[in-house]
């Protein structure tokens, strides 16, 4: 049998954290990708967005944390037990933390990242005014840009359609001005509603 039909079984085609059936897949859960069963959980996309803080932390969301945490999948105990510290500030987090008891070799996995020791803040794309960005948005510039390595000129008030978040640098989007692809700094646009 396949590992993610494996999962489905063991989890009643749900997300193994919120009990959600809407977009599930597999996730392997650091560092122990590629372990089986034991190290896989399926979780849905609400889930996986705020584990990988590519969404702002719903805490009414993860008070199933109080319910996953005692599943027998080590992976799952590993992945209540580090959203439980980034949620430490919530009272009913802090009391299930203190009720969640994991053996020495767990206790490792779950430390091993180091993703338990940051807050609950998220980092995200957005534009001068803080205002959130996403694959696909418009954007427009509030300054003109000389674009590095041409001789392109992006002037302020210029409208970037469709744009692309970088993956690892909250920093920057990519569009394209002038039929030219482009890297630009977030700070000099501002989201179009």
């Amino acid at each position: 049998m396949k590992l993610e039909e494996q999962l489905q079984q063991r989890s009643g085609n749900q997300c193994e954290l919120c009990d959600s059936t809407d977009n599930l897949k597999m996730y392997d859960v650091a560092p122990r990708s590629g372990d089986g069963p034991d190290s896989t959980v399926l979780i849905c996309d609400t889930c996986r967005a705020q584990i990988e803080r590519k969404a702002e932390l719903d805490n009414k969301h993860w008070s199933c944390l109080t319910t996953a945490m005692w599943s027998e999948v080590p992976g799952i105990q590993v992945l209540s037990w580090r959203m439980l510290h980034r949620l430490k500030k919530e009272s009913w987090a802090m009391e299930a933390l203190d009720m969640l008891y994991l053996d020495e070799e767990t206790l490792a996995w779950a430390q091993a990242t180091g993703d338990h020791d940051n807050d609950d803040a998220v980092e995200l794309h957005r534009d001068c005014n803080g205002n959130v960005l996403q694959n696909g948005d418009s954007v427009t510039l509030i300054k003109s840009l000389d674009v590095k390595g041409s001789t392109l000129n992006a002037k302020m008030g210029t409208v970037v359609k469709n744009i692309r978040l970088v993956e690892d640098n909250t920093e920057q989007i990519e569009g394209k001005i002038e039929g030219q692809l482009i890297v630009i700094l977030t700070k000099y646009v501002r989201k179009q509603n």
